[in-house]
C-alpha cells in the first residue's frame, strides 16, 4: 500500500527561488499603492524623527550612499514596528560645485562661461548657466529617488526636501537674517583658502590633506635697522626657511616667538639668527653654522622694533613681530610672514597694522600690484604662483641670499572637489563669528548632551568644533542662493542688512533666487532704506551665493517644523566626514538660532572599502554599483549585508562577500518556507497549543525564540544591526534548521493531522515564522513582505504595520533551558556515534540506530529519565535505551556519559521509517508502526466526521 497521500507533507505557494530582482519592485508598487509610508506617519502615537542628510543630486547613487540609506531605513522600520509615528523626508543638496563642475565637465562652451569672471557675464547668461544647472540637478533628483526606493526605503518620496525649492531658499534666508541681525555675520578681507581652478573661496569642510612636493627654501634677510642695539652696531642677517617661495612677493615682515631663545652666531658674513633649539636643523641647510660662535644669546621678544631689508625688493621694508604661532618643530624659529596669504599671519598683521597685500587674482596668477610695489619688479604679472615661485629664488641667488633649495613632501590642502591644490589668498567674504555670543562655547558644552555612535565620535566632532576658524559663507560661484548683500555707490560700503535679507526673502519665495539677477536692485530695498554708513540711496546688488554646507546646514530648522515634525531630530546618521560637514554647520547654525543642537543621537558609519580593503575607484576596477547588485542578486541581498556587518568601522564588500550573504539570504529563506509549508492546515486561533500543554522540545524552542527577540530588540534599540541579524541568522540555523526542523518532522508529516504532538510543532513554527518575519522586516524588506503575505491567521495589511512581537511570559523556562543545554551536548556526542556507525555501513540512517545511553553520573541519569520518553525524537533515531554500563559500537564519551550504537530492533514502518518491535502487527496496515496506526485511524474518523 502506498501511504504518500496520508502523510501531511509541507505545501506552500511560498517560492524556493526568490527571484527577487523581478518581484521586489512588485512590492515597491504595492507599498506605494497601500500609502504604507503615509500610514505610519498618520497613526497616533509618539514621534521618532530621523533627518535626512541631503546628498548630492549628481549621478548615479554609489554603494556609500546605498549603504547610508538602507542604514537609516532599518532605524525607521524598525521603530515603526515598536509603534512610533514615522515620517521620512529625504532630501538633495541641489546646488554648489558639485552640481555645476558636473555640467561644466559635459559641455565645453558652458565649461568657458562658468570659468569667465561673472562680471563679465551678462544677466542672461547667468540665468542660463543656472537653467542648466536646475534641469541637471532635478533630473538626478527623479533618477535617484527611483533607485534608494528600489532599495526598499520607505519615505515621504512625494515630498522631498529639495534646497532648489523656492520655500526652502525662501526660509534659508530667513535664518540668514537673524543670524546678520544677532551680530554673526561681517564681511572682510581676509586670508581664505581658494581654488584657483574652481575659481572659489572654499569652507574647512571642503579641504582634503595629502602629500604634496614642495620647493624647501632657505634663505637670508638683512637687518637693515637695529634701533634698540641689539647687535651693536654688527651685520646681521635672519636666516629663514618657507615652503611657498611665490609669498615672497607679498612678504610684509618676519615673525618672532616672544619665549623663543634666540641665537646670534659669527661668520664670515657676519651674525646670523636663529632660534637655538633649531641650530641642529639650520646646520643642515648651512653647515658653517654647526661650529659657529655664539655671539649673542636672546629671547624673541627682545626682537621687537628690527627692520629687515625686504630679501626680494631692496627698496622694502620688513619690520620684525611677535607671534605665538612660531614653533620649533621646522625651520629656523623666524618666520616669514605675508598677512595676504595666511591665516596666522594675517592674524598677526593686524596687531601690527600690516597690510593685507595679496597679488593673486582667481585664477592663481600673479596680478599687476605684484610688480608695481617695488622699483625693482619682478616682472611676474600674469605668472602662475609655480612660475613667480620661481623667479623669486632666482632673485634670492642673485643677490646672494639663497642658502639651499631642495624639495619637501608635505600635507597640503586641496580643493574636495578638482582634487587641485589650493592657496591662501586674501580675499573680501562674508563671514560668520563662531564665537559670538559665546557660540563655539555653547556648541561644545550641547556635545555633551548629544549620545554619539560610536562614542569617538564626540571627540572628533569636538576638535572639530574647538579648531575651526570663523565660516567663510561666501562662494564665488554661479549655481546657489544668493547672498543678498549690497555695496553702497556713494561711500563703498558693504553690508548685509536684515531687512533687507527678509524682503528677498519674501521675494524668493515667489520667484526663486534667480530673482537676485533678473530683478532691479530696487525690488529688494525696504522702502525708505538708506546706507547704514553714509545715508546715501544708490546701491549694487553684490553676487556671491551662500556655501552649499549653509544651505544643508539649516534643513532641521527648514524641514522639520514646516513638516510638523519636533526638533531636535531624534538621529542623525552619515558618515565619517560630516563630523568637518554636515553634523558640524547643522550644530553651529541650530545653536545660533535656537540655542539647542538638531539632533539628540548622531550615528557615524564607515566608509565602504573593496574586499582587500581598498578605497573603491573606478580608474582601479574596483568599483561596484549598488544598481547592479539590486540587478544581479535583489535587494534583500543587499541590505542582508549592510545589517551583518559592525557599519561603524569601514566595511568590504566585492564578489565573494556578496555571494555569502547571498547564501546567507538561502539558508533564512529556506527556513522560512519550511515553517510556512508545514502550516498549510493551521490556524492561530482554532488550533493553537499553549506552551504547559506543549512537550519539552517545543517548549524550549519557544524560551529561545522569546530569547532571541530579547537580543535583537536589544540590538536594535542599540543600532547595532549586526547583532540583531546574527542573533536570528544563528538561531534559525543552528537550533530551528539543524535542531527543530529535523526533530519534529515526524511529528509534522505522520501524525494526525489534528493531533496534539503536530498542532504543538505548528504553534512553534507560528510562532517563529510570525516573530522572526516582523523582527527581521527592517533588513530583509521585501522578503519579510511576502512572507507577511503567507502567514496564515489575522494580520495587519503590512508587515510593517505589525507590532514588535512580544513574548508570552509563559515561554520563558529557565530550568528547562538548562536541562536542555545539557541535553544537547549528550546530543552532540551521539551524533559522533551515529556518523561513525554511518560511516561503517552499519547504518543507513540515523532512524536505523538505537542508542545505549550510559549516565555515569546521577544528575545526568536523573536527567535522561526526565526526558525519557522525548529522546529518540531529539536524537532522531528510532530508539534510546538507558544503559547501566557503556554499551553499544561505536562508544563515544562524554562530559558525564557515554553513547553507543546498536541497529534498530524490529522492522521499518513504511509510513515514517521508525523502527519498531511491533510493526505490522495490526492485519490491517501489515507495514506500519502502532505509532502510524493510530495516526491513520485518527485521520479516518476526522474524514469520516466531516462527511
Amino acid at each position: 500500500m502506498d501511504y504518500k497521500d496520508t502523510l501531511n507533507l509541507p505545501k506552500t505557494d511560498f517560492p524556493m527561488k526568490a527571484s527577487l530582482p523581478r518581484r521586489e519592485p512588485e512590492f515597491i508598487k504595492r507599498w506605494n499603492e497601500r500609502n504604507i509610508a503615509g500610514r505610519l506617519a498618520e497613526r497616533p502615537g509618539e514621534w521618532f524623527v530621523l533627518h535626512d542628510g541631503p546628498p548630492y543630486s549628481n549621478g548615479h547613487i554609489h554603494l556609500g550612499q546605498a549603504l547610508n540609506k538602507v542604514l537609516k531605513d532599518i532605524i525607521n522600520k524598525f521603530k515603526a514596528i515598536e509603534g512610533f509615528r514615522i515620517r521620512y523626508i529625504p532630501g538633495w543638496d541641489t546646488h554648489g560645485m558639485p552640481i555645476e563642475n558636473e555640467v561644466t565637465k559635459h559641455d565645453p562652451e558652458f565649461a568657458k562661461l562658468s570659468a569667465a569672471h561673472r562680471k563679465d557675464l551678462s544677466p542672461e547668461t547667468r540665468l542660463k548657466i543656472r537653467a542648466k544647472c536646475r534641469v541637471f540637478a532635478l533630473h538626478w533628483v527623479d533618477v535617484q529617488k527611483e533607485e534608494f526606493q528600489r532599495l526598499g526605503v520607505l519615505g515621504d518620496w512625494a515630498n522631498p526636501y529639495l534646497t532648489i525649492s523656492k520655500e526652502y531658499e525662501s526660509q534659508e534666508l530667513d535664518i540668514l537674517a537673524l543670524l546678520a541681525e544677532r551680530g554673526y555675520i561681517y564681511r572682510d578681507h581676509m586670508p581664505i583658502h581658494w581654488c584657483p581652478t574652481c575659481r572659489t573661496a572654499l569652507a574647512m569642510v571642503e579641504i582634503e590633506y595629502k602629500d604634496k612636493t614642495s620647493p624647501s627654501l632657505w634663505f637670508l634677510a638683512r637687518v637693515k635697522k637695529d634701533p634698540k642695539g641689539l647687535f651693536g652696531g654688527a651685520t646681521a642677517w635672519a636666516l629663514v626657511w618657507t615652503t611657498t617661495p611665490w609669498t615672497l612677493l607679498a612678504n610684509r615682515a618676519f615673525a618672532f616667538g616672544p619665549e623663543v631663545r634666540y641665537l646670534a652666531l659669527s661668520t664670515e658674513r657676519g651674525l646670523i639668527i636663529l632660534a637655538e633649539a633649531l641650530l641642529g636643523l639650520a646646520s643642515e641647510a648651512m653647515p658653517s653654522l654647526a661650529n659657529a660662535e655664539v655671539a649673542k644669546t636672546f629671547l624673541g621678544i627682545e626682537a621687537e622694533g628690527l627692520v629687515f631689508e625686504n630679501p626680494l625688493f631692496p627698496d622694502l621694508e620688513s619690520p620684525a613681530v611677535l607671534s605665538e604661532y612660531v614653533t620649533l618643530d621646522a625651520g629656523s624659529g623666524i618666520v616669514h610672514t605675508a598677512p595676504g596669504h595666511g591665516r596666522e599671519d594675517y592674524e598677526v598683521g593686524k596687531r601690527y597694522l600690516l597690510p593685507t597685500f595679496s597679488p593673486v587674482d582667481e585664477s592663481g596668477r600673479f596680478t599687476r600690484e605684484a610688480d608695481e610695489q617695488s622699483e625693482n619688479p619682478l616682472s611676474v604679472e600674469g605668472l602662475s604662483v609655480e612660475e613667480g615661485g620661481q623667479k623669486a629664488i632666482e632673485r634670492l641667488a642673485e643677490r646672494g641670499l639663497l642658502v639651499q633649495v631642495g624639495e619637501i613632501v608635505h600635507q597640503y590642502p586641496y580643493c574636495w572637489r578638482c582634487k587641485k591644490p589650493l592657496l591662501f589668498r586674501a580675499t573680501s567674504q562674508w563671514f560668520l563669528r563662531v564665537d559670538h555670543l559665546d557660540l563655539r562655547k555653547r556648541a561644545l558644552e550641547l556635545i555633551k548632551g548629544v549620545k554619539w555612535v560610536p562614542s569617538s565620535s564626540r571627540g572628533k566632532i569636538s576638535a572639530s568644533v574647538a579648531e575651526r576658524p570663523d565660516w567663510c559663507i561666501s562662494r564665488q560661484r554661479h549655481w546657489g542662493v544668493f547672498i543678498p548683500a549690497l555695496t553702497c555707490l556713494d561711500c563703498g560700503s558693504e553690508f548685509l542688512h536684515p531687512e533687507v535679507v527678509r524682503l528677498a526673502a519674501r521675494v524668493f519665495a515667489e520667484e526663486g533666487s534667480d530673482a537676485w539677477i533678473n530683478q532691479p536692485t530696487e525690488k529688494f530695498l525696504p522702502e525708505g532704506f538708506v546706507c547704514p554708513s553714509c545715508g546715501g540711496t544708490r546701491f549694487e546688488k553684490q553676487n556671491d551665493i551662500l556655501d552649499v554646507w549653509f544651505d544643508s546646514g539649516v534643513t532641521a530648522m527648514v524641514v522639520l517644523p514646516e513638516a510638523g515634525l519636533p526638533l531636535p531630530s531624534d538621529v542623525y546618521l552619515e558618515g565619517p566626514d560630516q563630523h568637518r560637514g554636515w553634523f558640524n554647520a547643522s550644530l553651529m547654525l541650530t545653536v545660533a538660532v535656537r540655542g539647542e543642537p538638531p539632533y539628540k543621537e548622531v550615528i557615524t558609519h564607515g566608509w565602504v572599502l573593496d574586499e582587500k580593503g581598498y578605497t573603491m575607484h573606478k580608474s582601479l576596477g574596483n568599483a561596484i554599483s549598488p544598481n547592479e547588485v539590486v540587478e544581479e542578486h535583489g535587494a534583500d541581498v543587499l541590505r542582508l549585508w549592510v545589517s551583518s556587518t559592525d557599519y561603524t568601522q569601514d566595511i568590504r564588500l566585492g564578489k565573494e562577500i556578496l555571494a555569502r550573504a547571498a547564501d546567507a539570504y538561502r539558508k533564512i529563506r529556506n527556513t522560512f518556507r519550511f515553517c510556512l509549508g508545514n502550516i498549510y492546515d493551521f490556524n492561530p486561533a482554532r488550533d493553537s497549543v499553549t506552551s504547559k500543554d506543549m512537550p519539552p522540545l517545543d517548549r524550549f524552542i519557544l524560551h529561545r525564540l522569546g530569547e532571541v527577540l530579547g537580543q535583537m530588540k536589544s540590538a536594535y534599540d542599540a543600532y547595532e544591526f549586526h547583532r540583531a541579524t546574527r542573533a536570528a541568522m544563528n538561531f534559525m540555523a543552528t537550533e530551528v534548521s539543524a535542531l527543530y526542523m529535523d526533530a519534529v518532522k515526524d511529528r509534522l508529516y505522520t501524525w494526525a493531522p489534528r493531533s496534539a504532538g503536530r498542532r504543538s510543532a505548528q504553534t512553534v513554527l507560528y510562532h517563529i515564522a510570525r516573530s522572526l518575519d516582523i523582527a527581521l522586516a527592517p533588513v530583509l524588506s521585501f522578503t519579510a513582505e511576502e512572507v507577511h503575505d503567507h502567514l496564515p491567521g489575522e494580520k495587519a495589511e503590512s508587515v510593517f504595520l505589525e507590532r514588535w512581537p512580544e513574548p508570552s511570559p509563559d515561554w520563558r523556562d529557565e530550568e528547562l533551558a538548562s536541562d536542555f543545554r545539557r541535553l544537547l551536548e549528550i546530543r552532540d556526542t551521539a551524533t559522533l556515534a551515529l556518523e561513525k556507525a554511518r560511516n561503517s555501513d552499519m547504518i543507513g540512517n540515523s532512524l536505523e540506530a538505537e542508542l545505549l545511553v550510559n549516565a555515569k553520573r546521577d544528575d545526568v541519569l536523573d536527567l535522561l529519565k526526565r526526558y525519557r520518553d522525548h529522546l529518540a525524537e531529539l536524537f532522531i533515531v528510532s530508539g534510546v535505551r538507558l544503559s547501566p554500563a557503556p554499551g553499544g559500537t561505536f562508544l563515544e564519551e562524554g562530559d558525564g556519559w557515554a553513547v553507543g550504537v546498536e541497529k534498530a530492533r524490529g522492522k521499518k514502518c513504511v509510513r515514517c521509517w521508525v523502527w519498531h518491535p511491533d510493526t505490522g502487527k495490526d492485519e490491517r496496515y501489515p507495514d506500519v508502526c502502532p505509532k502510524c496506526v493510530s495516526a491513520l485511524e485518527e485521520s479516518r474518523g476526522t474524514d469520516k466526521g466531516k462527511a
